[in-house]
């Protein structure tokens, strides 16, 4: 079987932020330099025309992947490739920069209100100079505003003068504006009534079938998630501990964390089965437990996983080694960072 080639390529991908106390603060009172984790050895792949989800409760490091997968951070170790190039070392390349861009979360704060609608639209094409000033550009951008269901008169107006989901459409219409072939999108319709992220979020899979594109997509919700994704990544403190195809991962999940998300949302099928709640808050990424991150909250923890940090496995029980992203493996192409499930202590669900 042909294997479909990766746009995107993350490799043991770890970030941290110094979050130390001012450095006379330090010395005053002789306190190390302290920093959160906020990724840690996350190994992805994201096959070209497809949508790799990222879910996880808040903090859990989803977003910083999506800044890292762009280029606004760079990874502490780790590498990260787009289109077989290192995107570390291709930061000054305009030509491979432009063929990426972003669809941020708040669509009120992410659009400049002093510009007309037009003009943050043009933005993009004017930095790359992929149109000449004039005629050529304005058609590009009335053709821009109709592609995600504007009119041409609406570049003349402001962003404030918009609806929450028109917002979102222009943030769209200018992340297209560069001509990309990848989109990050961090959790664009969470700001959004619930009758609006529908349209959204069909757009988005239009855009993607007409135009090619690759998603990776950020997001807590998993009623979105299971619309949007081919495959899904389910993180933890940081760290992968369930990634596979989207269906699998959501009808027959194997990751106690992944169990616990699932049960949390509503279900009207799912009445009357027996639900096991895990309790307890998420640890501080500052000072993580020891071993499997999740051990405190897991009913299927033991002194095994309070010691040693799990790592990928295929569902069927042979080691990934973390390289592989598990596109065509396993059960499914599932893979799973749990010794619960590596020891058969999982069960199904």
């Amino acid at each position: 079987m042909t294997r479909v080639q990766s746009m995107l390529r993350g490799r043991e991908v770890s970030y941290e932020f110094d979050v130390s106390h001012p450095l006379l603060r330090r010395i005053v009172s002789r306190a190390p330099r302290r920093f959160l984790r906020a990724v840690d050895e996350v190994t992805f792949d994201v096959a070209r025309g497809t949508t790799l989800s990222l879910v996880g409760e808040s903090g859990c490091g989803k977003s910083s992947v999506a800044r890292l997968a762009v280029g606004l951070y760079r990874p502490k170790s780790g590498e990260i490739r787009f289109d077989g190039q290192d995107l570390s070392a291709a930061r000054a390349q305009p030509a491979l920069r432009r063929r990426m861009n972003m669809i941020f979360q708040d669509p009120y704060a992410s659009l400049n209100p002093r510009w007309r609608v037009r003009d943050i639209v043009a933005e993009p094409i004017r930095t790359f100079r992929l149109v000449p000033e004039g005629a050529a550009l304005r058609a590009r951008v009335d053709m821009l505003l109709a592609q995600v269901g504007l009119a041409s008169r609406d570049g003349e107006r402001y962003p404030h003068e918009f609806s929450g989901g028109q917002r979102q459409r222009i943030s769209i219409a200018r992340a297209l504006s560069s001509e990309p072939a990848f989109l990050v999108c961090d959790e664009p319709t969470s700001a959004l009534d619930v009758s609006v992220q529908a349209q959204v979020l069909n757009l988005m899979r239009d855009l993607q079938a007409r135009l090619g594109l690759t998603y990776l997509f950020i997001s807590h919700n998993l009623a979105v998630v299971r619309h949007m994704a081919d495959r899904l990544g389910v993180m933890y403190l940081g760290r992968i501990v369930e990634i596979g195809a989207a269906d699998i991962v959501l009808s027959a999940p194997r990751h106690p964390y992944t169990r616990l998300l699932l049960d949390a949302v509503p279900d009207l099928q799912g009445i009357g089965r027996a639900r096991g709640p895990v309790g307890g808050e998420v640890p501080s990424p500052i000072a993580p437990p020891p071993g499997c991150a999740f051990h405190p909250r897991c009913p299927l923890a033991n002194d095994r996983c309070r010691i040693e940090k799990p790592r990928l496995i295929h569902a069927s029980g042979g080691a990934s080694g973390g390289a592989s992203g598990g596109a065509s493996e396993g059960a499914g192409g599932v893979e799973v960072a749990c010794h619960a499930v590596e020891e058969g202590r999982g069960g199904n669900r």
